[in-house]
C-alpha cells in the first residue's frame, strides 16, 4: 500500500470516528479544568494513585520473589525490592503529604540534573549545529524549575499540577477543534 492510500485510509478512520476524537477532547478539557482548578486534590489523587501502584507492586514482587526461591539463589533480592515498594505503599497511605514532598523532590532534582546536562550537550555541540542557544535556554528553565521546587515543594507540586491542567485545556481544545474539522472535510471525502 502507497503512502497516499495509507493517508486515505487513516482519513476515512478518522471521519467515520470523528465523534470519539470530539469525546476525548472532551474528556481532556474537563481534565485539565478540574486539574486547574482543584491542584490541591489532583496531586493528592496522584500521590495516593501512587502509593496504591507501589502496594500493589510490592505485593506481586512478594509472589514473584517467593515463587522463584527454588530456581534462583538470589531470590531474597527481589524480596527485598518487592518489600521496599509495598513499604512506600503503606508510608504514602499514612503519610501522603510527606510523599507529595519526597516526589516533587525528585522531580526538582531530575529537573536540575536534566538542565545541567542540556547545557553541557549544547556547549559541547555549538560547532556542530546551529541554534544550540535554545538547548541552553531549555536547561535554564529546567533548572530554575528544579530550584523552584526544591524552595518550595508542596507550591510546586501545585505549580506542576496546573501545568499538567494547562496541557489538558489545550490538548482538549485542540482536539475538539481536530473532531469538527474531520467532521467537515468528511463530507467532501477523502
Amino acid at each position: 500500500m502507497d503512502n497516499l492510500s495509507q493517508l486515505r485510509t487513516m482519513g476515512n478512520i478518522l471521519a467515520q470516528n470523528w465523534w470519539i476524537i470530539l469525546w476525548r477532547g472532551i474528556a481532556a478539557l474537563i481534565f485539565g479544568l478540574i486539574t486547574w482548578f482543584n491542584p490541591v486534590i489532583t496531586l493528592y489523587v496522584m500521590v495516593i494513585f501512587f502509593g496504591g501502584y507501589a502496594f500493589v507492586d510490592g505485593v506481586l514482587g512478594i509472589i514473584m520473589a517467593i515463587r522463584g526461591r527454588r530456581d534462583h539463589h538470589k531470590w531474597w533480592l527481589l524480596l527485598i525490592w518487592a518489600l521496599a515498594n509495598l513499604l512506600t505503599g503503606i508510608l504514602t497511605f499514612f503519610w501522603p503529604l510527606i510523599t507529595m514532598v519526597v516526589l516533587t523532590e525528585i522531580i526538582a532534582i531530575w529537573a536540575i540534573i536534566s538542565g545541567l546536562l542540556q547545557i553541557f550537550t549544547a556547549i559541547g555541540l555549538r560547532k556542530a549545529i546551529q541554534g544550540e542557544g535554545w538547548i541552553v535556554l531549555g536547561g535554564i528553565l529546567s533548572i530554575l524549575l528544579g530550584i523552584v521546587l526544591i524552595i518550595n515543594p508542596f507550591e510546586g507540586g501545585i505549580a506542576l499540577t496546573w501545568a499538567l491542567g494547562i496541557y489538558a485545556t489545550v490538548f482538549g481544545i485542540i482536539t475538539v477543534v481536530l473532531a469538527f474539522w474531520v467532521r467537515r472535510h468528511a463530507k467532501k471525502g477523502y
